[in-house]
């Protein structure tokens, strides 16, 4: 899927009018029951079928908050198609809405902006769960997964369930990840889907537990491994092009430590520095070809890079400074692109510079608990993106890389670093 792009010098975009908010609009039935066609043909692909367990505690005109782990595309398709008798709201990225933004409302949905206070986005929902009686459909992670497992939950969904004071169900997806992973270039393969939808919570419980609780039953919920739900279930992707790209996410050699070096072609995954080559098999497990066994397991290697990038950052060594190109979202319009410049990332936050000398953004390493980054982000390429104020800064590394995943685990560990550094220095108190 395309969006659509306009150059335009970055002094003319920073004077553009943001659009105006808009309070969510019940779903349209005709729209609604289209996009539930459309998405029967990739579901009948994929055998898609699933399972309700306690849905019957759920009536069908009463409003709920349906939470979904997010592995793909595939995902919208699926929650269509499962909801298609109720009406819902979805909260998507605010860039999903440009070029389209009334057709997006009349499905139901509902923007959020990065790195902005969620206040509004919290008012939206419960102005249509209980002003519109709709549900809504929220993914709470941060991001599609990388290595196809979980993504962090912000700390405020716990608070955000107290608010809205309904019930909760969970979807989950099985197969999803292995039928179109982040990595492979949205290049699909010939994996079954199926879902659960579960009762989780209802109304009386979200009110009688604690949002530390509610956060860890959420955090239950979405802990999950693709990679090892695949072997578990000898699920096989044969498809000669399933490690194409796994270089994204496995860009550290562990048998020569080099970084960026991976080349991941067809069902292999080499590092050019040292030669050591790994099969990536049927079921999703690494087979080392000429090296003594390092890691079989995908996530596992990339739980390592995120240990050797947290003591990067704890030795004050890690930083990203890499060229980029810019685009810039204001409005729901197009996405801007205003030029080139430079991305830099350190323990401090990130620092962009561009367009010559007229951009200057700084975003604070406390800003965001997670990264919105992705892989080949609307067919433009892989994108790392930032926020300040009104404007989202999409900065595409003009070389070749393992830029994406490195600097996501980085922005997570930081934060996570800098909230532990803070319980054990509390600010002082005002006299």
């Amino acid at each position: 899927m395309k969006i659509k792009v306009t150059d335009l010098p970055y002094e003319t975009v920073k004077t553009l009018p943001v659009t105006a908010h808009k309070q969510p609009k019940r779903p349209n039935w005709f729209f609604r029951t289209l996009l539930d066609t459309v998405s029967r043909g990739e579901l009948k692909e994929t055998d898609f079928t699933w399972e309700e367990i306690g849905m019957e505690k759920l009536p069908k005109n009463q409003p709920a908050l349906f939470l979904m782990n997010h592995s793909c595309f595939l995902d919208l398709k699926i929650v269509s198609h499962i909801l298609r008798d109720r009406h819902f709201q979805i909260v998507c990225t605010s860039d999903g809405f440009v070029g389209k933004g009334w057709l997006m409302r009349q499905l139901g949905c509902i923007p959020t902006r990065k790195f902005q206070n969620d206040t509004q986005l919290v008012r939206d929902m419960l102005y249509a769960l209980h002003k519109l009686n709709s549900s809504v459909l929220m993914y709470p992670e941060a991001s599609y997964s990388f290595d196809g497992t979980a993504t962090p939950l912000p700390e405020s969904v716990g608070k955000c369930l107290k608010m809205l004071k309904v019930p909760v169900v969970m979807i989950r997806t099985y197969g999803a990840f292995a039928h179109d992973p982040l990595y492979n270039n949205l290049r699909q393969r010939k994996v079954r889907v199926t879902a659960t939808v579960e009762y989780l919570l209802s109304a009386e419980d979200v009110r009688q537990k604690t949002v530390q609780e509610l956060n860890d039953i959420l955090a239950g919920q979405f802990s999950f491994d693709n990679f090892r739900w695949q072997q578990e279930n000898k699920i096989r992707v044969t498809e000669l092009f399933r490690a194409d790209g796994l270089n994204r996410v496995l860009y550290t050699c562990p048998c020569c430590k080099t970084e960026g070096q991976m080349q991941g072609k067809d069902i292999s995954l080499t590092c050019s520095a040292c030669g050591a080559v790994w099969q990536l098999t049927e079921l999703g497990a690494l087979k080392a070809e000429n090296r003594e066994e390092t890691f079989t397991h995908i996530p596992d290697w990339y739980a390592w890079q995120r240990q050797l990038v947290r003591q990067q950052l704890r030795q004050g060594e890690y930083r990203l400074d890499v060229p980029v190109e810019i685009y810039m979202q204001v409005d729901e319009k197009a996405i801007y692109h205003v030029g080139n410049g430079r991305l830099v990332h350190d323990n401090t936050g990130f620092d962009l510079t561009g367009c010559e000398g007229q951009l200057h953004v700084k975003q604070s390493a406390r800003t965001s608990y997670g990264l919105y980054a992705d892989y080949y982000w609307y067919e433009i390429g892989d994108m790392i993106c930032i926020g300040e104020g009104k404007n989202l800064y999409y900065c595409f590394p003009k070389v070749p890389g393992y830029f994406v995943a490195k600097t996501r685990l980085a922005t997570e560990e930081l934060y996570d670093l800098i909230k532990v550094q803070n319980k054990k220095d509390p600010e002082p108190e005002n006299a």
